[in-house]
């Protein structure tokens, strides 16, 4: 029987017999995503994009494993709508190409397509699928009709895939007609990983995002965060990223601003226990640009400590208020970049002070600590800087996470 069948049954059977209580988590769901990106409206980093009669194929690395898999697809901040002509998933070979025999056709609602709403998202039927932790899979879409200007995620940090024109979706050898820095649409993928299975989400921005980690690398600190939660927690922990480059507590420029987008993505994914925020050094670097600098309509006026930290307390007001434990990580240095000054690191100061000695966030991570310079505590040690100065490299990612007690994730 297939799997949504099954799912479908077991739905009707609680429902009649009046078993049903929902709640924003679905608690002990047996789903989690695996893997996530932030959806930002159209433009913004990476430009815009639109596309017609193509097939995207893009690459997701996953963090927990399991039987079954579904994908969302998003046109939350979509013009029109998003016609979807077809969808599958496979395990990613080399590059675009797809290892023979895995590839799974995916269907929404029954059907092979859908047409999602503007403002909407939706959830492919589940099928089953051996789905391993810490492997790359292959997710295509196939957009029959002109998009408008593509819901995207600016910065992924991965190479994806543009077909030359028509549906390919199931082709091992995708033939590509361009590849993109970006993703589009496709907004998280959720995995089957049995009962007892949960989510750690990962808040921010550039830092978060992965901005000066090796390409198609999966070096972010989150992707290597998973692999020390997998040996601490084992396999049913998934943590994702909820980045977004350029992302502000207070005011929009990259994505929208972080407090009218955290119940969306931080908390609306099932089985969130916890959520990490590093959030604010945008507040405080754009506030020192030109206006203009940031495109028309940009707000850079000028921020204080207790602004920021009153957009924190909103964070930890919208996750305690869904039962979620939330964790506050300090703001790591930025002088040697374009955006610092010293007015902006006497907020920056202000703002750790607060998340590490106010009690308000259920546990801490001093991301600040674990990369700065103790020579010049206002700088990234050289060596855990990618070359801005405010974005760490590799070995700065490894840092960070080698400083999480991983006991504030149980």
């Amino acid at each position: 029987m297939h799997i949504h069948s099954i799912f479908t049954r077991v739905f009707l059977v609680l429902a009649l017999a009046g078993g049903l209580a929902f709640s924003a988590q679905a608690a002990d769901s047996p789903w989690v995503p695996t893997w996530t990106t932030a959806i930002s409206p159209p433009g913004g980093f990476g430009g815009p994009m639109e596309f017609e009669n193509v097939t995207l194929r893009q690459i997701v690395h996953t963090s927990a494993g399991g039987s079954a898999l579904r994908v969302q697809v998003s046109n939350v901040f979509g013009e029109k709508e998003l016609v979807l002509g077809g969808a599958s998933v496979a395990l990613q070979s080399e590059g675009s190409a797809i290892k023979a025999g895995s590839s799974h056709a995916l269907t929404f609602s029954g059907h092979d397509g859908i047409t999602v709403p503007p403002g909407a998202t939706v959830l492919s039927d589940p099928v089953e699928m051996e789905v391993p932790a810490f492997t790359n899979l292959s997710v295509s879409l196939y957009l029959p009709k002109g998009t408008g200007p593509a819901n995207v995620h600016g910065t992924a940090i991965q190479t994806n895939y543009v077909s030359q024109p028509g549906n390919h979706l199931g082709a091992e050898s995708l033939p590509v007609a361009h590849e993109i820095s970006s993703s589009a649409f496709l907004s998280g993928v959720e995995v089957m990983a049995g009962r007892g299975a949960r989510t750690i989400v990962a808040f921010g921005d550039s830092i978060t995002d992965g901005m000066g980690s090796t390409i198609n690398a999966n070096h972010r600190w989150p992707d290597l965060l998973a692999q020390r939660v997998a040996k601490t927690f084992g396999g049913k922990v998934a943590v994702v990223n909820q980045g977004i480059s350029g992302n502000r507590v207070l005011h929009d420029v990259a994505g929208q601003n972080g407090i009218a987008r955290f119940e969306r993505d931080a908390l609306s994914w099932p089985n969130v226990t916890h959520v990490i925020v590093l959030l604010g050094i945008n507040d405080i670097g754009f506030a020192s640009m030109p206006a203009g600098r940031l495109g028309p309509g940009v707000d850079t006026s000028p921020v204080r400590a207790d602004e920021i930290i009153a957009g924190h307390r909103q964070f930890i007001a919208k996750a305690h208020a869904k039962g979620v434990k939330i964790i506050g990580a300090t703001l790591t240095p930025y002088q040697g970049a374009g955006t610092a000054n010293a007015e902006g690191e006497a907020i920056r100061e202000k703002v750790n002070q607060w998340i590490r000695e106010s009690g308000e966030y259920d546990g801490v991570i001093d991301f600040d600590a674990a990369a700065r310079d103790p020579q010049n505590p206002g700088k990234l040690k050289p060596e855990f800087q990618s070359g801005d100065w405010i974005h760490p490299s590799d070995a700065g990612y490894e840092a960070m996470v080698r400083a999480i007690d991983m006991a504030l994730l149980k």
